[in-house]
């Protein structure tokens, strides 16, 4: 009993770094959802029940099921880097920016370290975020009248 608090103090822990919110730029001038912390650790708590789920709710992998341990750690990784944005946009009710999307799809691949370096990868590179470029410059072309 006492492995098991001490697992579900260790997850939640884990939980709690998840995910480093990433910054929605343009109109919410640098306001962070907090709100996209929860969805990245329950999408990815809910990525970790699926795994066990395909392993009958052991600890160690059961042979024969499933296409083996490996194909069930990339099932549950890509469904989780495909349902968090999903939720993530329903949750905040407005499209994620970029750099929303990727933080949260870097937590589920690299569960608790994952969206800090992308976050820290965003702040490295401020030209990847979208709008942030400047605008091509448009020259008319005159017409020549004769």
């Amino acid at each position: 009993m006492k492995r098991m608090f001490t697992l579900a103090a260790a997850l939640l822990a884990a939980g709690t770094l998840t995910l480093q919110t990433a910054e929605a730029g343009g109109r919410h001038h640098r306001h962070i959802d907090k709100r996209l912390k929860v969805v990245s650790v329950a999408t990815g708590a809910a990525a970790t029940a699926s795994y066990f789920a395909l392993n009958e709710w052991h600890w160690k992998w059961q042979d024969g099921l499933f296409p083996g341990q490996w194909g069930a750690i990339a099932a549950t990784t890509v469904g989780c880097a495909a349902v968090a944005p999903m939720i993530g946009t329903v949750v905040v009710n407005r499209p994620l920016t970029q750099r929303e999307g990727h933080v949260m799809i870097g937590s589920c691949i690299v569960p608790i370290i994952g969206g800090y370096l992308v976050n820290a990868a965003y702040n490295a590179h401020p030209e990847w975020e979208a709008g942030t470029a400047p605008a091509p410059r448009y020259v008319k072309k005159r017409k020549h009248r004769r």
